[in-house]
């Protein structure tokens, strides 16, 4: 949407140089380009009636320095969210991103594919799993999805990597954790018009593609704005410890309700030592209260999920990988990462509450809150 720009003030300015970031740290560079395999060229997605449901091309602003207008974190952070294209985790795992706000894994099995989280909407789904295919081999059916949680950029395009008639003539499992389809179906579809304008203004969806509009929201760029749907899922996961084998792969599943949203899982693939934390450990500081107006998160359970993920999978794990952003490498790399997240939402949790027993009001907690020096040096604990 064009408007007119005015130009940062030099209070705006002034704050932007003051940041003290760690620019040493080229860590998160290293690890976004590892495993690239292939881009889309160019990487506008369409619809079938030719609307442009995704543009990651517009992005292509995001080179150099940072201009006075966008904050240097959010700058770095949206030049790591705009590579895009066909990246190997592991050998046998593969993940799609920058075709949307969230990222589309595939996990090869025996004979076919479990795709992790299609992101919003079925173009996007269905582009990616065709850029999987294209250098991976065609050969390998969708065998299973796996929903992480309840979110709509981790469901929405499931029509884009199978359908219903395969769902329901048993060709397909979804998995997904338990109470994902009452919260789905509360969230998108209760107050899904509601949920959908407030996100417009979250996003800045609206806004042009530039360094004085939309730079990209920290989780990611922006959602896709294609074909939304939703496939009930055919297995409810329960309890954490509970083991499915899919397609000859072994999946051990940890239960983290309440987390980043009211139903979510993590699980641990054994054959590949591969850990995938849903959306509750990304390169990022995450909402606890979303401007769209999704259930309140709690930091405190966030954090206890994490210290159990660390110590049930993080001795086991070679590398560790999301819904969103890039994975970690490393069985040390993965402790510190996942400790640090665990830290992050627990301080935030404890300090609040510190504050408010003395207290203050949120605006004063808000501006007196300091991260320590460990949490403050990081780049993946940092809030957009």
């Amino acid at each position: 949407m064009p408007v007119d720009h005015k130009p940062p003030t030099s209070a705006i300015e002034s704050a932007h140089r003051e940041h003290a970031l760690p620019w040493d740290d080229t860590t998160d560079f290293d690890n976004a380009d590892r495993g690239f395999i292939a881009s889309l060229s160019p990487c506008v997605i369409k619809a079938a009636d030719g609307r442009v449901v995704w543009d990651n091309d517009v992005y292509a602003f995001l080179e150099g320095p940072a201009p006075t207008s966008v904050h240097p974190s959010l700058w770095r952070q949206s030049g790591l969210n705009a590579k895009q294209g066909l990246y190997e985790v592991v050998p046998g795992i593969y993940q799609v991103r920058g075709f949307d706000i969230s990222n589309i894994t595939f996990v090869e099995g025996d004979t076919g594919i479990i795709v992790i989280d299609p992101l919003v909407s079925t173009e996007v789904a269905a582009a990616a799993l065709n850029l999987y295919r294209a250098h991976r081999g065609a050969d390998r059916p969708v065998v299973a999805v796996i929903y992480t949680h309840s979110h709509v950029d981790h469901f929405g395009g499931v029509l884009g990597v199978t359908s219903q008639a395969d769902m329901d003539a048993g060709a397909v499992a979804v998995l997904a954790p338990e109470g994902f389809t009452a919260h789905a179906v509360q969230e998108n579809v209760y107050a899904g018009p509601a949920m959908t304008r407030r996100a417009t203004y979250m996003y800045g969806t609206l806004l042009e593609r530039g360094p004085r509009g939309q730079v990209g929201c920290g989780l990611g760029q922006s959602p896709s704005t294609g074909e939304v749907a939703i496939i009930v899922p055919t297995i409810d996961i329960r309890e954490t410890g509970e083991t499915h084998t899919i397609d000859g792969v072994e999946i051990e599943f940890q239960m983290a309700p309440g987390t980043e949203a009211p139903a979510e899982m993590h699980f641990y693939f054994p054959r590949f030592r591969a850990l995938c934390m849903a959306e509750n450990a990304t390169h990022n500081l995450h909402n606890l209260l979303t401007l769209r107006g999704a259930l309140v998160r709690d930091p405190h359970a966030w954090s206890g999920y994490l210290t159990e993920a660390i110590d049930t999978f993080a001795g086991r794990a070679d590398v560790v990988f999301a819904s969103h952003h890039w994975p970690t490498w490393g069985q040390e790399a993965i402790v510190e990462f996942l400790s640090l997240q665990r830290d992050l939402y627990s301080y935030l949790h404890d300090q609040t509450l510190r504050l408010l027993n003395q207290g203050y009001n949120g605006v004063e907690i808000a501006e007196m809150f300091q991260m320590p020096p460990a949490l403050d040096r990081a780049w993946h604990t940092r809030g957009y």
